[in-house]
């Protein structure tokens, strides 16, 4: 099986790093500081790697180091089975954000193709209990994974549905002005349906053949107002945005489609849907996933994607805290994973590399460890 990895790291101006440089080789990094002193800002930069607005979701100009608010850049050499490309990604002066693969102007989209990367935050704790935005958004990160190109499905269906809610907001009863609009979120659509539907069915398949100390979720994707079924053809969801027009009218936005979609989650052995579970088989399970998408694409694509594993040591007992290591060494996965402490890191010994962060006068200092 080949790797994917971060060969090295750069941070300029990024967050409450004015620089820092990591050379890697591939192993988990376990990165270790206080709080405040910048461990997470690490993890973000290595999301922007990937389409998207990173794991904060937050505009470029909120990346930038204050208070010299000069504009930010991350670059990195990524390994991916051999091929090694260059990647550089940065925003000037508020600006929204460039890329470059080699030299090169590039889209995000194209981040896609090189480097695969899901993250799990302490934010995520509250995914099963919380609203469908919030799953919506973890089923298409794990979806984009397998399939770079959802990113184009989301963006021109998202597109579309502003222009429709805008005609619906305005009253418009004119069909004439939305035929057009429909058509192309019944296209997008239809394919952002169908694969969120093969991402599930991946998953359900690599939880299932696996030997794992987590948990295994039964998983549904679930339509609009929790239903099990809805259109899902380019030529249902268009039937169903024309027919649902006067009700839309009434409501000034779209009723239908796949941004009404949830994911549904069952835990498997007790049979408890995830949002009555305890806070700690919430945590498991949600490792759980990632794992099984990290398995299923070392299984589709020959490597596992890049792990970004934030506080992951919280509501986990030392026992399955040693399990996760495991799993993800044996995976082959460059998990980047934060904790206050080094003792949080002891069971992975010399499997992984550590970078120790401190911070001093508001300027995070980071340094590769020794071993």
């Amino acid at each position: 099986m080949s790797r994917l990895f971060l060969r090295e790291l750069k941070l300029s101006h990024f967050r409450s790093h004015k620089a820092a440089r990591f050379v890697l080789d591939g192993r988990p990094v376990a990165i270790h500081g206080p709080n405040g002193a910048g461990k997470t800002n690490i993890l973000e930069a290595v999301s922007l790697l990937s389409p998207g607005r990173g794991m904060r979701r937050v505009a470029a100009a909120e990346m930038t180091r204050r208070p010299e608010a000069l504009g930010w850049k991350v670059s990195a050499v990524v390994d991916s089975g051999g091929r090694v490309n260059e990647v550089e990604t940065w925003s000037e002066q508020g600006a929204a954000r460039s890329v470059q693969v080699d030299g090169k102007a590039a889209t995000q989209v194209q981040l896609g193709r090189i480097a695969r990367v899901l993250w799990l935050l302490p934010s995520m704790d509250r995914l099963w209990i919380e609203g469908a935005e919030g799953r919506r958004r973890f089923l298409d990160r794990m979806t984009l994974s397998f399939e770079p190109a959802h990113a184009e499905a989301t963006i021109t269906y998202e597109k579309a549905m502003r222009e429709r809610n805008r005609l619906l907001k305005e009253q418009i009863g004119d069909p004439h002005w939305y035929r057009a609009l429909e058509a192309q979120m019944a296209v997008a659509g239809s394919e952002i349906i169908a694969n969120r539907k093969r991402t599930v069915a991946a998953l359900t398949t690599a939880q299932r053949a696996a030997g794992t100390a987590f948990p295994v979720a039964d998983l549904t994707l679930l339509f609009a107002e929790g239903a099990a079924h809805g259109p899902e053809s380019e030529d249902d969801l268009l039937d169903a945005l024309r027919e649902g027009r006067p009700l839309d009218l009434r409501a000034g936005r779209t009723l239908a489609g796949p941004h009404r979609a949830d994911l549904g989650a069952v835990y498997a052995a007790k049979g408890i849907p995830a949002k009555d579970c305890s806070t700690g088989e919430q945590k498991a399970l949600l490792v759980s996933l990632i794992l099984a998408n990290g398995r299923a694409l070392a299984e589709e694509v020959g490597a596992p994607p890049i792990l970004l594993l934030d506080e992951i040591a919280a509501h986990l007992d030392a026992s399955r805290r040693a399990a996760l290591y495991d799993e993800i060494c044996a995976l082959g996965a460059q998990a980047f994973m934060t904790g206050t402490g080094p003792e949080l890191f002891e069971e992975l010994g010399s499997r992984a590399a550590a970078i120790e962060v401190t911070e001093r006068g508001g300027v995070s200092e980071a340094r590769l460890l020794e071993g």
